[in-house]
């Protein structure tokens, strides 16, 4: 099922790096960045995790809550968070139920080879939990641009 804008953002229970529970809905009332990437301290998803860390303070002041999201677990979190002292929260979606709910598990190819994987995309959720923006042309070194424009 594709998402859309104007559609219900899916809630979502998962754990945060420090394995404590998250949920979408605990944001209810603030503006969410909810963005996924690949894999923790890659160069394209380090470049997109700094732009947002450089930025943070302008997503915060336009009101923004950040949540990134990967399939890579706590531990490997915790240590992409300290490696670059990034200040948001980062799901751990192990079992990919998150992934799946946004449609963002898919067929990938590298290589000629294909393997399913997570596509960069980030949904722009409201204070009421609806998608106000689908961000799926990722600029990995601008991405808070392409936010706060």
């Amino acid at each position: 099922m594709s998402l859309n804008i104007g559609d219900p953002a899916p809630d979502f229970t998962s754990t945060d790096q420090n394995g404590q529970p998250i949920k979408l809905s605990d944001y209810r009332g603030k503006k969410v960045v909810l963005y996924f990437y690949p894999k923790d301290d890659t160069t394209g998803c380090t470049a997109q995790a700094c732009s947002l860390r450089d930025n943070y303070a302008s997503l915060r002041t336009q009101g923004y809550e950040v949540l990134g999201i990967s399939i890579d677990d706590t531990k490997s979190h915790q240590k992409f968070i300290k490696k670059y002292d990034l200040p948001f929260a980062l799901v751990a979606d192990t079992n990919k139920a998150v992934v799946e709910a946004y449609d963002v598990w898919k067929e990938k190819s590298m290589y000629g080879r294909t393997y399913m994987g997570t596509v960069r995309t980030t949904f722009l959720i409201d204070e009421s939990g609806i998608i106000t923006d689908i961000i799926g042309k990722v600029d990995t070194k601008n991405h808070a641009g392409q936010i706060l424009r």
